[in-house]
């Protein structure tokens, strides 16, 4: 299995060593799934031109170019699940929380030095899935999760989305999982890609200054409604 401390992506790289630093990172992943740093790494070596259209877009608005300068973080360590959970039922906070203490997950970690504004925003797309999943009603089961896939590929064009998708729905055709036919299936990812695109790029968003606000409020400004995408 490779050192997951030896994995890292140069300045500047060509498309050759980003796919060969993506490749040694799907070695860890198939191994270790949850991985944050061979996660977030293998985001950066797939979606780096992605990566680097969105900082132009962030770079054309007051609240963008704020944030690619304060770089605020949603790591584990910066929150106070406690004290947002204490925050009042159905407020940004306070759902967050609970999202992780239902699912007994724990949010977002890396280790990856943060080099420029491609780095920090391909660690913000990786910190805010959890978010997504809070704000879209998408569940964390393999259908919830293929569906959010489907809506950050509609949203943000990100490639690793879609390479997930691809491994997945190809998977769940040959043998459908969890109660989802393959129409249901297909149909769903199609939603949810649809809804993707409709809704407003949410990667610029300042959700740390939200946590008071109701997580209705903000999934109607931020997600297209749902039941208009089936």
């Amino acid at each position: 299995m490779n050192d997951t401390n030896t994995l890292s992506l140069p300045d500047n790289a060509s498309l050759l060593t980003r796919l060969s630093v993506a490749r040694q990172c799907l070695n860890v992943l198939r191994h270790d799934p949850a991985n944050p740093t061979c996660g977030q790494l293998l985001n950066i070596c797939l979606d780096l031109n992605v990566y680097a259209s969105l900082v132009q877009q962030l770079q054309r608005s007051e609240e963008g170019r704020h944030l690619l300068s304060e770089r605020p973080s949603l790591q584990g360590k910066e929150l106070d699940l406690a004290a947002l959970e204490r925050l009042p039922e159905g407020t940004l906070g306070h759902e967050f929380a609970r999202y992780f203490r239902d699912n007994k997950i724990s949010p977002f970690e890396t280790t990856l030095e943060l080099k420029n504004d491609v780095d920090f925003i391909g660690k913000r797309y990786r910190e805010t899935h959890d978010l997504l999943h809070v704000l879209t009603g998408y569940a964390t089961d393999v259908m919830g999760e293929m569906e959010l896939q489907a809506y950050a590929l509609g949203n943000l064009g990100i490639r690793t989305a879609a390479f997930i998708l691809m491994f997945s729905s190809l998977e769940h055709l040959k043998a459908p999982r969890s109660g989802v036919g393959r129409s249901e299936y297909l149909r769903r990812i199609q939603a949810a890609y649809r809804r993707g695109r409709a809704s407003p790029q949410f990667l610029g968003f300042p959700f740390e200054q939200h946590w008071e606000t109701p997580v209705a409020t903000l999934s109607a400004r931020l997600c297209a409604p749902r039941q208009q995408m089936n």
